[in-house]
């Protein structure tokens, strides 16, 4: 089976990598910021509107393979603030299930891609 690379058009045009790249059953999505499908960052200063996008930005790169966020296996978090990690909590359970929780590292970090950004999703998952 050959290993598929893409770039939903619900997602902005990354610089250099793929968003996607399905390999079998199994998909892998980059890091995902607060960047709208037009590059925008959204929620400039607002942590929660950041997490909700990224977290959007996860389910639209999945749902464009044929995956969900109910295939979630492997999730990691950047995160910028300590402080942030309830509202990111509360967001999180939005978007992924409670039943079937995946493997998951949260890791606090200097600072991401551009200064303005809070925090970064990547995931590990399989077709639905």
């Amino acid at each position: 089976m050959a290993i598929e690379r893409s770039n939903p058009s619900a997602l902005a045009n990354p610089p250099g990598y793929s968003h996607v790249v399905k390999d079998g059953t199994t998909v892998y999505v980059a890091g995902q910021l607060a960047r709208n499908n037009k590059g925008e960052t959204v929620g400039e200063g607002d942590f929660a509107a950041q997490a909700e996008q990224a977290f959007k930005n996860v389910q639209a790169a999945l749902e464009s393979v044929g995956s969900d966020m109910n295939h979630i296996m492997k999730m990691n978090v950047f995160m910028t603030h300590r402080e942030d990690i309830p509202a990111y909590r509360v967001i999180k359970s939005k978007f992924v299930p409670d039943g079937d929780l995946p493997v998951s590292t949260l890791i606090l970090c200097s600072g991401l891609a551009d200064p303005v950004f809070h925090i970064e999703v990547e995931v590990i998952a399989t077709v639905a």
